[in-house]
């Protein structure tokens, strides 16, 4: 047996139940979401501006490699000073620029993060380095501080 069918709402009811809008229940929760999601994706992002920026100090290592060796070609050594080449800072200015361990027919290039920078906080790589031996190159601390 059926029961007495259920009055339906009147459309000016149900208008006004569609315009009340988000709870604060609701918004509280949506909140609570985009916060956990955006503390999941903090560390993946900061790992990711590091390693981008350390394109700063490979930029400039690369460039002071050529410069040795322009300077190796035209007096038969490297240089043992960023003076005789031209260097002292990274193009964005993260990295210090540094001539370590010269010895005529090698060379090792060191670029360090700078004490007051964002890269100062890359821990494993914080000091790129590269070294020249008649004209072959070396790469360190790891090949993964060179994003290879």
């Amino acid at each position: 047996m059926a029961g007495p069918a259920a009055p339906r709402p009147s459309p000016r009811a149900s208008a006004a139940r569609r315009l009340r809008g988000l709870t604060l229940v609701e918004i509280s929760i949506a909140l609570a979401v985009v916060g956990i999601v955006a503390a999941a994706a903090w560390p993946s992002q900061h790992a990711q501006l590091q390693r981008a920026r350390r394109m700063d100090g490979i930029a400039a290592l690369t460039k002071l490699q050529f410069a040795q060796e322009r300077f190796r070609a035209h007096h038969g050594r490297y240089s043992a000073s960023l003076a005789g080449i031209g260097a002292g800072r990274s193009p964005e200015g993260l990295y210090l620029l540094a001539v370590d361990d010269a010895a005529g027919d090698a060379v090792t290039l060191v670029a360090r993060a700078r004490p007051d920078g964002p890269q100062q906080a890359d821990a494993d790589c914080r000091t790129l380095t590269l070294r020249l031996n008649q004209g072959l190159a070396d790469v360190g601390p790891s090949g993964r501080c060179w994003n290879r």
